[in-house]
């Protein structure tokens, strides 16, 4: 792939950690490409950060055809940069793409466009413990016409924001509320793809649950209204009499890279593992009875997020005695451990970027 760049030449400073928070400071540039039918993709370029030119008939503004994914550059102790199973993700944005009808991406130009970016902005790398670069490549429609059809013309995108620790104040297990009345996904929707509708269409009940005093919900599958699928927006797993259970990926449920990562770690320490439906009151009757022994939500930006209490209803059960778990302590140990490169790498999971 062919790329231009063009230099910002009223470059930012990298705050102190303690200042980053999530998503809200970006690098200095940022790496564009455009599609047309009959041309295909096109125009690789890495220009200064700032706003992008978009039609008002845009279709991504009235149709939704938009996808994108979430991964994170981390500082080595040796001062260097790399990545975390970063081909994981482009192949589950090309995955998005083909449901919302987008133009998928060529593997290794995607690769090498997020690595090209990353190393370009390198210095916006923090190195304290616990922050990270986090990578947001997105990709959507730009057809100017109001018309609904098939995707002619469309943009990718990827930003970068240096990002703090999620837990500045330590891993603190988190209330959350099984949501009753909305639904994240149906299987032959859009759950397994990572679409902006699915979180716009969430943040309704996870207000709920933070009036009510909860972090967030537990998502239910959408037919049957019994089953668990995800916590929030990350994947869910529990220990239950000492097997790990996490609900199985039935076309509703977001194929996580911290999901796959996390049951690929368990399994080779012979923990047993199983991907099936779990039923709500399965789950409730385990939390009652003390068969539950842990609970955690687990994906990129938080890695693992342990859940201290269930609520359903007029029931509530603490799990752990709120405490985070031993399994959870160490999967969220090792996992950071390769990510930030303090910590062996016997699956080839890092991507050294330089």
């Amino acid at each position: 792939m062919n790329l231009a760049f063009t230099e910002n030449t009223h470059p930012g400073t990298l705050p102190p950690s303690d200042q980053l928070g999530f998503g809200s400071v970006f690098t200095d540039h940022m790496f564009l490409m455009d599609y047309s039918t009959g041309k295909g993709w096109h125009d690789a370029r890495i220009v200064p950060y700032g706003p992008i030119s978009l039609s008002p008939a845009a279709s991504v503004l009235h149709y939704g055809t938009e996808v994108f994914e979430g991964l994170k550059a981390y500082r080595r102790p040796d001062g260097g940069v790399q990545l975390f199973r970063p081909w994981e993700n482009v192949a589950r944005l090309n995955r998005s793409c083909e449901r919302l009808g987008l133009p998928q991406l060529d593997p290794d130009d995607a690769l090498q466009a997020i690595k090209e970016i990353v190393r370009v902005d390198q210095r916006w790398v923090p190195n304290d413990p616990g922050t990270s670069l986090y990578i947001r490549p997105f990709l959507y429609s730009t057809d100017p016409t109001l018309a609904l059809h098939g995707v002619h013309e469309a943009s990718f995108v990827i930003i970068l924001s240096p990002s703090g620790s999620y837990f500045s104040d330590g891993l603190k297990p988190v209330p959350i509320m099984v949501e009753t009345e909305d639904v994240r996904a149906v299987r032959g929707g859009t759950g397994e793809a990572k679409c902006g509708g699915n979180y716009g269409a969430a943040n309704r009940a996870g207000e709920r649950a933070e009036a009510k005093g909860y972090s967030q919900v537990l998502w239910l599958d959408g037919v049957e209204r019994k089953y668990v699928e995800e916590g929030g927006g990350m994947n869910v797993m529990f220990k239950i009499n000492g097997a790990v259970v996490t609900p199985a990926l039935t076309g509703s449920i977001l194929r996580g890279v911290t999901r796959k990562s996390a049951i690929e770690l368990l399994k080779s320490w012979d923990v047993p593992v199983e991907e099936r439906l779990l039923s709500v009151d399965e789950l409730f009757e385990a939390a009652k009875t003390g068969a539950l022994e842990e609970a955690w939500c687990i994906g990129t930006a938080a890695v693992i997020s342990p859940i201290g209490a269930l609520g359903w209803g007029d029931k509530c059960y603490e799990i752990n005695h709120n405490r985070i778990g031993e399994l959870s302590q160490k999967l969220y140990d090792e996992l950071t451990g390769i990510q930030w490169g303090t910590k062996p790498d016997p699956f080839g999971w890092t991507c050294p970027v330089c």
